[in-house]
């Protein structure tokens, strides 16, 4: 298995390399050479097992045995899961008939994104004392490579980067944050971790400017050598596939809640449906590969908030920003990507960093004739268009058949903040997973078909706003939810580095001002 950009490089990539690397050097993003089948017996010998055993199956399907032999990665795997609190670690409740929701937030920092952050740390430390290991063999030198992990965050990514990372051998962490734009227990969770080798930086502005500063960073590859940069965010390859394991998971425990055998005459007639809330696009991108790989999913549906681009295009086949003109205070208009502020500040974004690698295959099975690598190139200049365009004209467009394939696998909706749930449950959802679930609402479902609806993070994490939706239900107290690691949280010891606008050059200052304090 190797590994190819989305826009059309001809470097062909170990695993290993596309997780150091994590963006392309064109640009664009890391995807397989194939999406493997799964096993022709998957659902008896998969039947049983546990979440640890699946991943193990699952990675070794993208992962070569010659770079990292099964026994490693068994060891990294276990490592990895051992901090979650609830052993089945993303456990699927039943909330009413035909309608599940799969808990992801029993990690550390009580968020889905711990599910591959937790992995990717221990991945990253594993690589990179190999990597020192095989340099000492070959050069007979002591000096060891360091690496550089950027990412920016609209909450939870950076805290769960920051616990997957914190302490780790000859790695340094990077975090930035819009300040102000995320709640303070993520704030607080980022902040308040003292560790040497983590620096949190928050910036003036809003989440797409920090992710564009990254985005810049990693473009400059004068910078990027200097300080062996890696990605943390969901352009990482090994982020999509560590979330592919609880789908899954999820679809093995449902048919055991059933009392069901998942390769029976009755299994065959059960439709399944994912409803994913979705900002980057990142873990409902993981949802697509389960289901090219064979898992029986019917469809999955995108749960945007009022920033919906992404529900905008399923709908029109249109990837496009808004964008409204501003006085630059100069008299010069000048134009200004909106971004809305809601209660599910993880999901307000103007465009989604993991929609690229979905662009890739449509234009790829769009193309009329199969020729192997003659097609693979096409489909990245495709992709290299539309990204330029969105970059110029701030939207591309998909040709109708294009967006025919899209609809095979996704349908989509936009839930606005002031939108109920149609039906009540008694279960208390954070603001992302309430977008989720009031777009499952919304579904026309048959019968025989299933609704599973990820739960990104523990209500807690939002209690603002949770408070607030909840005040008229006497029965419900917030002392309730509140997990033991949140109490006095707020009030620890912070370090963070403040920057006053979003320039990409203050950032390498700063980075490197503080990587400098960090080493010595």
């Amino acid at each position: 298995m190797k590994y190819f950009s989305t826009r059309g490089s001809q470097d062909l990539l170990t695993f290993s390399e596309v997780v150091l690397i994590g963006l392309s050097k064109d640009g664009g993003l890391f995807i397989p050479q194939t999406i493997p089948t799964l096993p022709s017996d998957w659902k008896t010998a998969w039947l049983n097992h546990s979440f640890t055993s699946l991943a193990l199956e699952i990675f070794s399907l993208y992962i070569p045995d010659n770079e990292i032999p099964r026994k490693d990665l068994e060891c990294l795997i276990n490592k990895s899961y051992s901090t979650f609190r609830e052993s089945n670690i993303t456990p699927l409740k039943k909330i009413k008939e035909n309608f599940y929701i799969l808990e992801l937030f029993h990690g550390p920092t009580f968020a889905f994104k711990d599910v591959a952050l937790q992995f990717l740390g221990n991945l990253f430390e594993y690589l990179l004392e190999k990597k020192n290991l095989e340099s000492l063999e070959k050069k007979n030198t002591n000096k060891k490579e360091r690496i550089t992990i950027l990412g920016a965050t609209s909450g939870d990514t950076g805290s769960a980067a920051i616990y997957g990372l914190r302490n780790k051998k000859d790695i340094s962490v990077f975090i930035l944050h819009p300040r102000g734009k995320v709640s303070p227990v993520q704030e607080a969770q980022m902040t308040t971790v003292l560790d040497k080798n983590v620096h949190n930086i928050a910036v003036e502005g809003t989440f797409d400017d920090c992710q564009d500063i990254v985005k810049t960073l990693f473009s400059d590859n004068q910078f990027k050598q200097k300080h062996n940069l890696g990605a943390i965010n969901s352009i990482n390859w090994a982020r999509i596939l560590a979330q592919i394991v609880y789908y899954f998971h999820s679809y093995f425990q449902l048919f055991s809640s059933l009392n069901i055998l998942p390769n029976s005459p009755e299994a065959n007639n059960i439709k399944l449906q994912y409803c994913v809330p979705t900002g980057n696009f990142g873990d409902i991108l993981a949802g697509y590969y389960a289901k090219h790989m064979g898992l029986p999913i019917e469809n999955l549906v995108v749960a945007t908030n009022s920033n919906d681009i992404l529900d905008r295009f399923f709908k029109t086949g249109r990837y496009e920003k808004i964008v409204k003109i501003v006085n630059d205070g100069e008299g010069n208009g000048i134009g200004d990507h909106t971004v809305y502020e809601t209660l599910s500040p993880a999901m307000d974004i103007s465009i989604s960093s993991n929609f690229e690698r979905l662009l890739w295959y449509l234009a790829y099975e769009s193309i009329d004739t199969k020729s192997g690598k003659e097609n693979i190139n096409l489909a990245g200049s495709i992709v290299k268009k539309w990204m330029d365009d969105l970059k110029s004209k701030q939207c591309l467009t998909v040709e109708k058949a294009q967006l025919e394939l899209a609809l095979r696998d996704f349908k989509s909706d936009k839930i606005s903040d002031q939108e109920d749930s149609r039906s009540q449950i008694s279960y208390v959802l954070d603001p992302h997973t309430a977008v989720g679930v009031a777009a499952a609402d919304r579904q026309k479902i048959p019968l025989n078909m299933y609704q599973i609806c990820l739960s990104t993070a523990h209500p807690a994490k939002f209690s603002a706003a949770v408070e607030e939706s909840l005040k008229s239900f006497s029965e419900f107290k917030f002392q309730e939810i509140l997990p033991k690691e949140f109490v006095g949280l707020l009030e620890k010891e912070k370090r963070c580095v403040y920057i006053e606008k979003a320039d990409p050059e203050m950032v390498k200052k700063t980075i490197e001002s503080e990587l400098e304090k960090e080493i010595i």
